[in-house]
């Protein structure tokens, strides 16, 4: 069970999810507005914040950019956008995930309990370092670096890397990247990790036509390791 504050201005779609994780046995706070989201984000401190991106106050990337600055609370953002442009800027201004509408309740509780068990693991409990191709992924300290350089990720796009990292030379479908990474069931429609590879690729100075690490092997997945 988690407390999760939920900031959607549509009433009825409000409604129906605080509904639905309510029976689902968490404590839901509703907000619809973005300054009534910011101001409960402080007042009750939930667990995990689930944040519309279209608000009529202020756009979802600001309120990031202003969440990000009180809390560190884990925030999956809802959006209708369903470019791969808007995802990625919602995940680099401090989003941990997102959903895009219309979503299920079951979804939606899934995504909270993955956020959950991600971020609230003890750090004893987390695998070793590993390295390969000039990358170091330490899941104690959260860093990773590239041929000793810091690499700025986000907290997804860490995981995602350390996962890739300690598979090196393996090929992994995106089936099981989004079940083990993400911890939620697949669907052939969900783009979430095609998103997150290619900014992942950025971070790393490559890109899916000229890849160096992290390489596509059509119809089955990724590979990461250089091109022996």
């Amino acid at each position: 069970m988690a407390k999760v504050l939920i900031v959607e201005d549509d009433a009825t779609i409000r409604t129906g999810i605080v509904r639905a994780l309510a029976g689902r046995g968490h404590v839901v706070v509703p907000a619809g507005t973005a300054l009534d989201g910011l101001r409960l984000v402080v007042a009750e401190a939930p667990d995990v914040v689930l944040l519309d991106l279209g608000l009529p106050d202020l756009d979802g990337r600001e309120v990031l950019r202003m969440l990000r600055a009180i809390s560190q609370v884990p925030v999956i953002v809802a959006t209708a956008r369903r470019t791969e442009g808007e995802m990625v800027r919602a995940l680099d201004a401090g989003a941990d995930d997102y959903v895009v509408k219309p979503y299920g309740a079951d979804q939606i509780d899934a995504r909270i309990r993955a956020v959950l068990r991600r971020t609230t693991r003890p750090a004893e409990e987390r695998d070793p370092a590993v390295e390969a191709d000039g990358v170091r992924v330490d899941p104690r300290s959260r860093t990773a670096t590239l041929e000793g350089a810091a690499l700025d990720l986000t907290p997804r796009e860490f995981d995602l890397l350390y996962f890739l990292v300690g598979r090196a030379g393996e090929v992994v479908s995106k089936r099981e990247l989004l079940t083990e990474v993400w911890q939620v069931p697949y669907t052939a429609a969900d783009k979430t990790v095609d998103v997150h590879l290619s900014w992942l690729r950025r971070k790393l100075g490559e890109t899916a036509q000229e890849p160096r690490r992290i390489h596509t092997v059509r119809r089955v997945g990724v590979r990461f390791g250089a091109t022996p």
